[in-house]
C-alpha cells in the first residue's frame, strides 16, 4: 500500500490561537461549543469537525464568522475523518484545553498554538487521510539563561498566570 504524505499550512490570524484534535461522534461540535463558551466569558471562536462516515460533512459552529470560516477551510484542507479545528480569540488555549479534554467524544489534542503551524497528513487511499503529526513553531536557538528565566517569569505575571 502506498502512502502519500501531504503538508497543510494552517494560517493563524493575529491575536488568535488554533487547537486541532480528534474526536469520534457527530455531537462533537455541540459539546466542544458548550465547553468553550462555558470556559471563558467573551471568547470568540470558530469550530469545524470532519465526519468520518455517513454524509461525511464538515460540521461547524461558533460565534465569530471569520474564525468559523477559517476553521471550515482548514478542516477541508486537512480532510481527515474525526478531526476538529478550533480557532479562538480573547483567550489562550490554556483557558479551554481542560474543558475540551473532558468532552466525552474528544480522543486527543494534536496541537494548541499561535505559532506558525503545519499539519502532516498521510493519505493511504483516495478519500482516506489522517494526521500523522504537526510542526509547531520553530527549532530552539539556545538554552535559557538567568536573564531569559527572569523574562519568562515576568511575562507570566504580566498576563496574570502567576502571582
Amino acid at each position: 500500500m502506498a502512502v502519500k504524505i501531504d503538508v497543510v499550512d494552517v494560517p493563524i490570524p493575529e491575536g488568535s490561537n488554533v487547537i486541532i484534535g480528534h474526536a469520534h461522534f457527530i455531537k462533537t461540535v455541540e459539546d466542544i461549543y458548550e465547553a468553550v463558551v462555558n470556559s471563558v466569558p467573551g471568547i470568540k471562536f470558530g469550530l469545524a469537525f470532519c465526519e468520518a462516515s455517513g454524509k461525511r460533512l464538515v460540521r461547524h459552529e461558533g460565534n465569530d464568522e471569520e474564525l468559523r470560516k477559517l476553521a471550515v477551510d482548514v478542516a477541508l484542507k486537512i480532510g481527515a475523518g474525526h478531526t476538529f479545528v478550533l480557532y479562538i480569540k480573547n483567550a489562550y488555549p490554556i483557558n479551554v484545553l481542560n474543558a475540551i479534554r473532558h468532552v466525552p467524544e474528544v480522543v486527543s489534542i494534536h496541537v494548541a498554538t499561535a505559532n506558525p503551524l503545519k499539519v502532516l497528513i498521510a493519505e493511504v487511499e483516495p478519500e482516506r487521510r489522517g494526521i500523522i503529526g504537526v510542526v509547531d513553531g520553530h527549532s530552539p536557538l539556545g538554552i535559557e539563561g538567568d536573564k531569559d528565566r527572569e523574562e519568562r517569569k515576568a511575562f507570566l505575571r504580566k498576563i496574570g498566570y502567576k502571582l
